[in-house]
């Protein structure tokens, strides 16, 4: 046992006052939304007519690094963070390997999860626009939980398009939103133009993320005094999610802790971007050299196995068009558990990253992703979500990988949130029931065929 604590936390005086912003380091920026009817890069007054106004600024920002996390925002994170630096030392036992493994864990609040980072930054800024209220979509639940707290706090309305298989898989997940006050749709839905299209097209499909995105903002364009938010991909959802990276990199500094690996899930990129984000500054400047590592479902496959292109960011096609790795919007993924990362693109930035060869990825098995999961489980005591224990499948690959060679490497992790809510997919798994649908390269292929066309 070294003189390291279990858990590291910050004080409060050394939260974060300002998020990173990880573009202005970047040599090669991420490519510009594209409006889909004119061609040309989305300006700051069409962006408007969709999100909030200092949103827009956020989303365009690429040479600014810090802005400053305003002081409301900051007083609302003091509710739950900041949130532990965790060494885990018995899983270190347990697989009986000489690396360090520390997670970072963001589920000690309400919604489960990393969401309420952002859900928090972007309902004040609805706010302070003084707008109605807000819509957004969700896949699991967790983006549609922290958005409900964050404007019930803020007196805002919440209208929330879930994933119609995760509205089924997650009930539960459904009433916490409900008990904030928002308003709860199972996704498609008969309630927008788009949903009604893609029900005609895909009757009794399961939906997607892809999808739900579609009727949220269609639903925030036709009602006077609404925008849209959302919980990942975009550049401003990563901007607030650094809060993450930051504080796990001044724990860590602390102590003098410096990771060799560091490991997040990936959907659309949010809790990945967050974590990363100060150690990939530091690598860009060429200050220091980590080992980046994205874990994807292998029923999504958009960074392992898609293409790196124009598309839309919803299934609809109503969206930007956006610069990144994609496995085509008219892709609906297998309706795996892991509902949070059953997004067919990634986030431009990451994309731009990955494409330039600054971090690596994975895709791994459901079965084997809940396997790592109650293996976690049963040494650290947390039951985790199934989007965070993609991470863990892989801090644990890495781990047994130095044990393999006597490598003491040092190994972080994103937990982004607890599973508490997925119960019956923690079900299926112990029943043997979960399958591992894995979409063929003709499926991918036909799906990416369909991509716009788009000249760069």
């Amino acid at each position: 046992m070294t003189d390291i604590p279990y858990k590291i936390y910050l004080e409060e005086t050394e939260l974060p006052k300002s998020w990173y912003n990880l573009r202005a380091d970047m040599i090669n920026k991420p490519a510009p939304l594209l409006n889909p009817g004119t061609g040309k890069p989305m300006t700051a007054e069409e962006l408007s007519a969709v999100f909030c106004s200092d949103l827009v600024a956020q989303e365009l920002d690429e040479t600014n690094p810090y802005i400053e996390i305003p002081k409301e925002i900051r007083d609302f994170y003091k509710m739950y963070r900041p949130a532990p630096l965790v060494r885990a030392y018995c899983l270190e036992e347990k697989l009986q390997t000489p690396a360090k493994i520390y997670y970072k864990f963001e589920g000690n609040n309400t919604s489960g999860s990393h969401k309420l980072n952002s859900a928090i930054a972007q309902a004040y800024y609805a706010k302070k626009q003084g707008l109605k209220g807000v819509t957004t979509e969700t896949g699991a639940g967790q983006w549609g939980t922290a958005l409900s707290m964050a404007c019930a706090y803020l007196g805002l309305d919440c209208r929330v398009y879930m994933v119609k298989v995760s509205y089924e898989q997650k009930p539960f997940r459904r009433e916490v939103m409900r008990t904030y006050g928002a308003s709860v749709t199972p996704s498609p839905s008969m309630n927008t133009e788009v949903g009604r299209k893609i029900l005609a097209e895909h009757p009794g499909t399961t939906g997607s993320l892809g999808c739900a995105i579609s009727e949220a903002v269609e639903d925030a364009v036709t009602h006077e005094g609404y925008r849209y938010v959302l919980g990942s991909v975009l550049n401003q959802v990563l901007l607030h999610q650094s809060v993450i990276g930051l504080e796990a990199k001044a724990a860590m500094d602390k102590y003098g802790i410096k990771p060799d690996i560091i490991i997040g899930c990936a959907g659309g990129g949010s809790n990945l971007g967050g974590l990363i984000a100060p150690f990939m500054g530091e690598k860009l400047r060429g200050e220091a050299d980590y080992k980046f590592i994205a874990v994807e479902p292998a029923s999504c496959p958009s960074f392992t196995r898609g293409t790196f292109a124009y598309d839309f960011c919803d299934t609809g096609m109503i969206c930007p068009l956006a610069k990144m790795y994609t496995i085509g919007s008219s892709y609906i993924p297998a309706p795996n558990h892991a509902g949070g990362l059953r997004f067919h693109g990634m986030s431009p930035v990451l994309s731009q990253l990955y494409h330039d060869g600054y971090m690596e990825a994975r895709s791994v098995k459901q079965t084997d992703v809940f396997e790592a999961a109650e293996y976690f489980a049963r040494c650290e005591g947390i039951l985790p979500a199934p989007e965070s224990s993609h991470a863990i499948k892989a801090a644990i690959d890495e781990a047994l990988a130095c044990k393999e060679t006597g490598e003491e490497k040092t190994i972080l992790f994103g937990l982004t949130g607890t599973g508490y809510f997925d119960m019956v997919a923690y079900e299926k798994f112990h029943n043997g029931e979960m399958t591992n649908y894995i979409p063929t390269d003709e499926e991918l292929a036909e799906s990416i065929a369909k991509l716009p066309k788009v000249s760069e």
